[in-house]
């Protein structure tokens, strides 16, 4: 695991920020000497206060996220990983944690992406969300610059250009209106307590169908009250209470 902790980004973003206050500089600096001395319950309080006020910062979930790893607790050390990299999708040092602490998740399941999709559309697990739209916006640019130029030049090379910027432009824009789409309907979730029952229904004297534990990322399909309906793989659905759970 990387103990790296960008402490100066961090504080140069409170510095900055409108809602910056003495308390939350007292916080910051609290859960960086508790942190510091291994007390990391106390880390984990402060860190926590300090997102409960309203700061949201991809460095700070980051080492929320390796407050609880340090703490054992394996279940939110991801799920605070896997909202750290929503924030910031490039950080190398986030990316290695993150996946150190998903290799020691016990339920490891099955490969669900079919090889074909990793080869014929492997832009979509090759980069992140974020570089996707990026390529998308900047490709519709280039595509409409280079029709407009080719209609005054009348240039057969930049036919040729402007149709792959055309095409860039289509496939990196679908991805990015199916990336939201899955954001949308498709919520992810993470296992926080030691191990849970996945059940049939809603009460105890449901079925045990099988179980999960701390760490285990899972597909939601269905909220309903007190319970969530899961997906984990392919004939492992079932329902558990939505506080053993961390939506990410």
């Amino acid at each position: 695991m990387r103990k790296i902790f960008i402490w100066f980004f961090i504080i140069f973003s409170f510095l900055s920020s409108n809602i910056y206050s003495s308390e939350t500089t007292k916080l910051f600096l609290n859960a960086i000497s508790s942190y510091k001395s291994g007390n990391y319950n106390d880390t984990i309080k402060d860190f926590s206060q300090i997102i409960e006020s309203g700061i949201s910062n991809g460095k700070l979930f980051y080492n929320l996220g390796n407050a609880y790893l340090k703490n054992n607790d394996l279940g939110n050390a991801i799920l605070w990983y896997k909202r750290a990299l929503k924030l910031t999708p490039n950080d190398p040092d986030l990316k290695f944690n993150l996946n150190y602490a998903i290799s020691l998740v016990r339920d490891q399941k099955e490969e669900d992406i079919s090889p074909f999709s990793r080869i014929f559309f492997f832009w979509k697990y090759l980069l992140n969300p974020v570089t996707i739209q990026w390529i998308g916006i900047l490709s519709s640019f280039s595509f409409f610059i280079l029709v407009s130029v080719r209609f005054i030049l009348k240039n057969k090379i930049l036919n040729i250009i402007s149709l792959f910027a055309g095409f860039i432009f289509v496939i990196f824009t679908l991805t990015s209106f199916y990336i939201f789409y899955e954001e949308a309907n498709f919520k992810k979730g993470v296992i926080l307590k030691p191990e849970v029952s996945v059940r049939s229904g809603f009460d105890k004297g449901s079925t045990e169908l099988f179980r999960l534990h701390a760490g285990t990322i899972i597909t939601i399909q269905k909220s309903d009250q007190e319970f969530l309906k899961i997906y984990f793989a392919d004939g492992k659905i079932g329902w558990i209470k939505k506080e053993e759970i961390g939506i990410i």
